[in-house]
């Protein structure tokens, strides 16, 4: 809760006691008109904001205690009688600096006001502790959502990396400097899935990172494996989750490459439109079906679609599907910014 929406509920708190004052001046002063009444009224609720600044520091110093203690509420009771004689005493100050009629005198009239001092003490604490206990709960929503993000990219990172690893031990029987080669890309790889701990990249970033996860499984491959990219400038520059293009383009040598004796193309291909950055992935495999699929779907695309809704809640989504001719697609739709917004 911002400190706007704090002074606007005092506010809109206020508008009644606002009303309460004017009504009590007029009661103990029937000669008054009511223009006179509602300025002193305003001139009360002024005072009474002032000390409210004090009270709304109270619950980083005195903050709710877990479990209740009965003298927490006695504390308030006693700062509350404080309060509210500090605020008629203001008001007094400032009666005899503009030189008006006193609106209370020292006799049984005071206690109404009294009261209402009281009042304005506790309506003041209490929005000042939900604030604060608002703003709590926002922050530990937030750490909630970065943990499970991390959580999530750690379990995808060992994943992504043992299928990198796979690759190497299988050429190291057949072609050693292959091999040797591939472990190098890998190294890189790793250095930057380690580095990384953004969860938002821009388009032009996670695609350099799958172009090197591509050269170690272009080794692996060969001629097998062609890799077609059509992503425009504007879709550079776009946000998307950090390893979630590599997590599609991974999935797509898995299963549409590796169980492929011909030569397989993945198509990556980005647009922009409505707000909205689309991202598809699409390999020339034999296909997969769909229901299926989203029965077992692999730990890639699980993962994946919980971040998306960590993330983005149900603005962003993973379309996955079998085109008429053939092979498989995933598309990536995230709401369009750039990764700094």
């Amino acid at each position: 809760m911002s400190r706007r929406w704090f002074w606007l509920q005092l506010m809109i708190g206020w508008l009644p006691v606002w009303g309460l004052f004017a009504t009590l001046i007029l009661a103990a002063h029937p000669r008054s008109d009511v223009s006179t009444a509602l300025i002193v009224a305003t001139r009360m609720i002024v005072a009474g904001a002032l000390l409210g600044l004090i009270v709304q520091r109270l619950p980083r110093r005195l903050p709710w205690p877990r479990p209740f203690r009965p003298s927490f509420l006695l504390i308030h009771v006693g700062l509350a009688i404080v309060y509210a004689i500090l605020w008629l005493g203001l008001n007094a100050l400032i009666e005899g600096v503009v030189k008006t009629a006193p609106v209370f005198g020292a006799g049984p009239g005071i206690m109404p006001f009294l009261m209402l001092g009281v009042w304005l003490y506790v309506m003041v604490a209490v929005v000042s502790y939900a604030t604060q206990a608002n703003e709590r709960a926002a922050r530990a929503e937030v750490e909630a959502a970065r943990a499970q993000l991390s959580a999530l990219r750690a379990q995808l990172h060992p994943h992504f990396l043992f299928n990198a690893l796979h690759t190497v031990v299988h050429l190291m029987p057949r072609d050693p400097q292959r091999a040797a080669k591939a472990a190098e890309e890998l190294a890189g790889l790793l250095r930057t899935t380690i580095e990384e701990d953004r969860d938002l990249v821009s388009l032009a970033e996670e695609w350099s990172f799958v172009e090197r996860y591509l050269a170690v499984e272009g080794l692996r491959f060969g001629d097998r494996l062609r890799v077609e990219a059509d992503l425009p400038d504007e879709t550079r520059a776009a946000a998307v989750p950090s390893f979630a293009l590599q997590t599609l383009v991974e999935n797509a040598v898995r299963h549409g490459a590796t169980p492929n004796v011909a030569p397989t193309t993945i198509s990556v291909t980005g647009r922009v439109e409505a707000g909205a950055l689309t991202v598809t992935v699409r390999d020339t495999g034999a296909g997969a079906d769909l229901a299926t699929l989203n029965r077992t779907e692999g730990t890639g695309l699980r993962r994946l679609r919980e971040r998306l809704a960590a993330l983005y809640g149900r603005q962003a989504r993973l379309d996955l599907a079998t085109p008429a001719g053939g092979g498989f697609s995933a598309a990536l739709v995230v709401p369009r910014h750039l990764p700094d917004e």
